[in-house]
């Protein structure tokens, strides 16, 4: 047996013994968790401790994005909610068209759900992939087969993949949304970062228009996905756009970002969380404005050189607003790019503005 081959074998041997020993106090919280709740709460968790002030009432799966935390996984099986790995693109399209390939990535997933006790896995691969290429055949393959190995490995297991806010090749991603929807449990539709490509002027806009945002939610549904496949992303942070030049009716134009062929991106700003905003707007040149064509809040400020700044962001209001289309429609779920970005300190206002955003999930 090779050096590698060793090394492979002891790893297997440590995480089974470590699978073994359950890091709750109560055992049976190492139990995955099987139901399936007809309307999804889906929160991405970044890492650190605010999953401790979540809506815990309202939750339903939270998908692990920062170093695994025992601790958060007993208590959103004490609270019958999933942990699922957040599985971001770590792995090359080009590396999976080989399916033994595919293969190993597969069981190096399914061993680290087991290990720590997970429910599934969420995928999120925003490489570019050409309509009909080798890459786009693989993801979809892809796809296919760790919802067949985790379904088998892990039974009840939930497994979610990650799509841009429209199917229309946004960013280059020309995927097979179709058979990708139909293979996994959920999709988790990013309705954020809309103007990751501008193909018009430089200026700064709304990070989730209302009317681009629930357009491509019916070009989903035009291509005949199952609506209950479909849970709706919002983003609960913004963008500050350094303005380059400010005209008298308010326009920031911004820096010219190229991204995937648009002139210009977001890219130009900063990503903001929604804690942040809070403890700028009333301070702002402008206090809180509302763009009407857009559905969305903004407002200005001027920074300590001098130059104004345009931040565009979501907040209850316009978040509710776009929620609503899921009880409309009778989408799955609903979900937040992340939830670790509110400020849930124990200051009243803070603790109120917190409760707002978790409320307008579920619409006006």
């Amino acid at each position: 047996m090779s050096p590698n081959h060793i090394l492979v074998f002891l790893s297997s041997i440590l995480i089974v013994s470590w699978a073994d020993v359950c890091p709750c106090e109560r055992p049976e919280l190492c139990q995955q968790i099987r139901d399936q709740k007809d309307f999804e709460v889906f929160v991405f968790d970044v890492g650190g401790k605010t999953w401790r002030s979540y809506n815990w009432s309202v939750v339903t799966t939270v998908a692990a994005f920062g170093k695994y935390d025992a601790e958060l996984m007993c208590h959103a099986h004490s609270q019958g909610a999933r942990v699922v790995l957040k599985e971001t693109g770590d792995v090359p399209l080009a590396y999976v068209v080989d399916q033994s390939n595919r293969t190993g990535w597969i069981t190096e997933k399914v061993n680290l759900a087991k290990s720590q006790f997970m429910d599934g896995i969420n995928i999120d691969v925003e490489q570019a992939a050409d309509q009909g290429s080798a890459e786009y055949f693989a993801l979809t393959h892809l796809v296919k087969e760790t919802t067949q190995a985790f379904h088998k490995e892990i039974p009840g297991s939930q497994v979610s993949f990650d799509v841009a806010w429209s199917p229309k090749c946004i960013d280059n991603r020309c995927y097979d949304y179709v058979n990708i929807a139909e293979s996994c449990d959920l999709v988790f539709v990013m309705s954020y970062d809309e103007q990751s490509q501008i193909l018009g002027d430089c200026i700064a806009m709304a990070n989730a228009p209302q009317a681009q945002t629930l357009k491509g939610y019916d070009e989903y549904l035009e291509m005949n996905i199952d609506p209950k496949k479909l849970v709706m992303g919002v983003p609960w942070y913004g963008y500050d756009y350094p303005c380059l030049n400010f005209s008298q009716d308010g326009v920031c134009y911004i820096a010219s970002v190229p991204f995937r062929g648009a002139p210009c991106s977001d890219a130009a700003g900063k990503q903001k969380a929604y804690s942040w905003m809070m403890k700028r707007v009333d301070a702002s040149l402008s206090g809180r404005l509302w763009d009407d064509k857009q559905q969305a809040p903004y407002f200005n400020y001027e920074d300590p050189q001098g130059q104004i700044h345009q931040v565009w962001y979501d907040d209850p209001e316009s978040i509710c607003l776009k929620s609503s289309y899921v009880q409309w429609k009778g989408l799955r779920g609903v979900g937040m790019w992340n939830a670790n970005i509110l400020d849930y300190s124990d200051h009243p206002v803070a603790k109120q503005q917190s409760a707002k955003m978790w409320n307008a999930l579920f619409g006006c």
